[in-house]
């Protein structure tokens, strides 16, 4: 009985080092990735005036960067992908996708033109990285992924996050989300050999489609795709990219 009283406060001692010792190394890393994230931010501008001919302008919504510099990218990277989490280029997350280049992600954001009471879809959830940025600038995102553990793992990765405004279907995103239409803009993460028709018909007139257009495993167009007042549609090349196919039957 004397013995055990003499030990437990070592214990607590011991127990409490640990802890501060942990909370010490997780204060350190949060710094690390911000300073990380402002060092990628840095990157993503000084893309934006090395593309501004292809893109037309010279930088991006002030909105859409804030939430870049705010996002926490390592929390949607792999483990073994962790030390790459703000490196401006795409990386694998498994079952062959992968998470896009933060410059790319920062334009098509950019290119929607959301605002804060709109409606989004996206098609290519992946690791549910573009839908946590597009769900700090709009009112809902519904995001589609026909992988289904990769689907499953961003709906746990959101929800763990706090992003209660996006909702995640597993399912062929070529289809769309026709009970939610129509949308206000819609990003296809994933390369189509054409504009899929049923996502032009859920977007709304004064809508915008961002998507990448081309043979898979070549060279890409980014495309940007404006659905007019009356209905009709003009379409706009914005520059060369390369996305993983979109896959689906049809």
């Amino acid at each position: 009985m004397i013995g055990s009283l003499r030990t437990i406060p070592s214990v607590r001692i011991v127990g409490a080092a640990v802890l501060l010792a942990i909370a010490w190394v997780q204060a350190a890393a949060a710094q690390d990735f911000a300073s990380e994230r402002r060092r990628m931010v840095d990157e993503i501008t000084a893309l934006v005036r090395e593309t501004r001919a292809e893109i037309g302008k010279g930088g991006f919504d002030e909105r859409v960067m804030a939430v870049m510099a705010r996002v926490p990218r390592h929390e949607f990277v792999p483990a073994d992908q962790l030390g790459s989490a703000y490196r401006n280029r795409p990386l694998p997350i498994g079952h062959g996708q992968t998470i896009s280049q933060p410059y790319i992600v920062a334009l098509m954001t950019d290119l929607a033109r959301v605002e804060p009471g709109h409606k989004v879809l996206e098609v290519g959830t992946g690791s549910g990285y573009q839908a946590a940025v597009m769900a700090h600038l709009a009112k809902a995102v519904y995001t589609i992924e026909i992988v289904e553990p990769l689907g499953l793992q961003a709906t746990q990765r959101l929800r763990k996050l706090g992003y209660a405004t996006v909702e995640v279907r597993v399912g062929d995103g070529y289809y769309g989300w026709v009970e939610q239409a129509p949308f206000d803009a819609i990003l296809v993460t994933a390369a189509a050999s054409h504009v899929p028709p049923p996502l032009i018909l859920q977007l709304k007139p004064g809508g915008r489609m961002v998507i990448p257009v081309g043979a898979a495993f070549m060279v890409q167009q980014l495309m940007l795709v404006e659905k007019n007042l009356d209905g009709t549609v003009s379409t706009r090349q914005i520059l060369p990219v390369a996305f993983v196919p979109l896959t689906g039957k049809r």
